[in-house]
């Protein structure tokens, strides 16, 4: 099998035999949704193959490809009378340089569509009447002169934007410090963002634009120029249109299922439910009723196993990582990097009343925690995702998986944890762990490097919370892992589960699980400065001490019964934990559970317990 990872030609993907996951039976759904539809979705789904799968189908100028590309498909064999009647036009907002000055992007903008016109002439100069005019300074004037042209011919125009928020989502997130008032000039009052669809609409009011579909992936810019384009219908929340873009389980178990038939030393089943961890989760509507894999990133995984026969080394390839622009944005408004943190707590509890689809830069900027449109902005970005409706029939938002978890974990980590000569022993205090079991080193760093920064942070943590913070921040590595927090069990959840990765089992990692208790320095009866100076040993045998640990260790035994079974684990490593305050960490590893799998000493001593 040959994966179009990366690509985003429907006629390159189809003439040279590329594997292609028939969407083509959406094309009459389409059609009827309405004139001027408006698609969004994350970054890297899918929606660039899309457009130009529709630029295919519709182009008048690929008639005699329509055999070849499309009968073998859903499409082919019931298509709709419009199929190859349109000029197409395509503009590509991505492409659109964000830096410089307004003066700089508005050029930019306006040599970018004069661009796409001057290759349109090109293109269909036998089907026009006329040559088109461009005007290099002023590419809505090009853009009357196109509409002018084309009403001569039996034919309208179909217009495909791609990406339409992209430079104007980078001109707002960018570092420069007049972000904000460039992206108002362009998308405000009369600026040069919002005259385009103005021009659009009015295009389409009798001058000969018939159809548009605009992809794009946040509905901010679609707000702040509302009153520019008002006429276009949203389809990113509609059931039917839930998979559009992406893949169902199904789909990706026939996939692999295929690859294991054709050879390989991996199994179908372990792939999948890898590929479930790292890369399902997503889904666009309250009303769906399946979770989507991301699609780029599970052609990256089926092209590592169809020409190498392994899993790819990194579940997320970084070429295709979430934008870090959009992560470092987002933590830094008010109150955002609160709301990654109660997203990371797991267990589906925060909630919406229901999404906002529409909200303009003036509502990001003065967001709250609580406020609807702050998580609506997160699931625009992919960064969380819909879990379904509550018993109050209330928006319940998750973390999609594995993969999206990471980006979290990692932008926390750079916030909260600096590099500095602490943070450089980090690598060895983890090795110890996994692979000696041996917890003291990196207690011992958070003790002394990262209870201080996470402690004035007010973000009001409770009981085990910072803990389990501190811990997740700190171990989640996919090089090895499934980092997992609030793994459910049959019994709850489990606060943070290390397992090793099926295809990394020829390593020497311990399979790890974490169970985190927090007891206050007033419960403990001590000052700040008594906990620093006793030893772990006489913590330990304090009442209340041992009652935390041996809670944490009966949670741990729960848990850690479920994962061995779950996932045929036969050296799971468990340890209960306990925070004294934001001073000192005492632990317990389980008896009976796994011993240290190497004897290679580390570049560092063991701290003394």
């Amino acid at each position: 099998m040959h994966f179009p990872y990366g690509l985003s030609d429907f006629g390159k993907l189809r003439e040279e035999g590329y594997w292609y996951l028939d969407r083509t039976d959406r094309i009459p759904m389409l059609e009827a949704a309405g004139d001027q539809l408006i698609f969004l979705r994350p970054r890297r789904f899918g929606k660039s193959l899309l457009l130009s799968m529709l630029e295919h189908y519709y182009d008048l100028n690929r008639t005699e490809q329509f055999e070849a590309l499309f009968r073998p498909l859903a499409i082919g064999q019931h298509p709709t009378p419009r199929h190859n009647q349109y000029f197409v036009l395509k503009w590509d907002f991505s492409l659109v340089a964000a830096h410089g000055e307004i003066g700089d992007i508005e050029a930019a903008l306006h040599r970018h569509i004069n661009g796409r016109i001057r290759a349109f002439a090109r293109r269909y100069r036998e089907q026009l009447p006329e040559a088109l005019q461009i005007h290099p300074e002023d590419a809505l004037t090009s853009w009357e002169t196109l509409l002018s042209v084309i009403s001569q011919t039996p034919h309208k125009l179909y217009l495909l934007i791609d990406e339409y928020d992209n430079f104007a989502n980078e001109v707002l997130m960018a570092a420069h410090p007049s972000g904000q008032n460039r992206y108002q000039t362009l998308l405000q009052g009369e600026g040069l963002m919002k005259t385009v669809f103005k021009s659009v609409k009015a295009a389409a009011g009798g001058l000969g634009l018939d159809r548009v579909f605009i992809t794009g992936v946040s509905p901010v810019v679609l707000s702040d120029m509302t009153s520019g384009y008002n006429v276009g219908e949203d389809l990113f929340l509609l059931p039917q249109f839930n998979d559009l873009c992406g893949f169902t389980e199904g789909e990706v178990a026939a996939v692999l299922n295929q690859l294991a038939q054709e050879g390989g030393e991996w199994s179908a089943d372990k792939a999948l439910a890898t590929m479930r961890t790292f890369y399902n989760g997503y889904r666009f509507s309250e009303e769906a009723k399946e979770s989507l894999y991301n699609p780029t990133l599970s052609l990256y995984f089926f092209k590592a196993l169809a020409t190498q026969g392994r899993y790819p080394r990194q579940m997320l390839d970084e070429n295709l990582a979430m934008d870090r622009n959009k992560l470092i944005y987002i933590a830094s408004l008010p109150h955002g990097e609160e709301l990654l943190i109660e997203a990371l707590r797991g267990d589906d509890r925060l909630l919406v009343p229901e999404l906002v689809q529409r909200f303009g830069v003036a509502d990001v900027l003065a967001a709250v925690k609580d406020q609807p449109f702050m998580a609506s902005l997160l699931y625009f970005f992919g960064i969380l995702t819909l879990a379904g409706l509550n018993s109050f029939n209330e928006c319940q938002m998750r973390i999609p998986n594995l993969v999206a978890r990471g980006l979290y974990v990692e932008r926390l980590r750079e916030r909260w944890l600096p590099l500095s000569g602490r943070a450089r022993e980090l690598p060895d205090a983890v090795r110890a762990l996994g692979q000696q079991g041996d917890l003291a080193p990196l207690c011992e760093l958070i003790e002394q490097s990262y209870f201080a920064v996470l402690s004035n942070r007010d973000y009001r943590w409770t009981n085990e919370l910072l803990v389990k913070f501190a811990f997740l921040t700190l171990l989640f590595d996919d090089r090895l892992y499934m980092a997992v927090s609030e793994l459910e069990t049959e019994r709850g959840y489990a606060d943070l589960a290390l397992i090793v990765r099926p295809d990394m089992r020829r390593f020497q990692a311990l399979d790890l699980l974490l169970e985190f208790k927090y007891l206050s320095l007033k419960e403990l009866g001590l000052s700040g400065e008594q906990v620093r100076q006793e030893s772990r040993d006489a913590l330990d045998v304090r009442p209340a001490v041992a009652a935390k640990l041996d809670e944490a260790e009966a949670q741990a035994r729960d848990y850690g019964s479920t994962l061995t079974r779950r996932h045929g684990l036969t050296d799971l490593c468990a340890f209960a934990v306990v925070a004294l305050g934001v001073e000192r960490l005492v632990w317990r590893r389980l008896p009976g559970t796994a011993a240290k799998i190497t004897s290679q000493p580390l570049s560092r001593p063991k701290p003394a317990r």
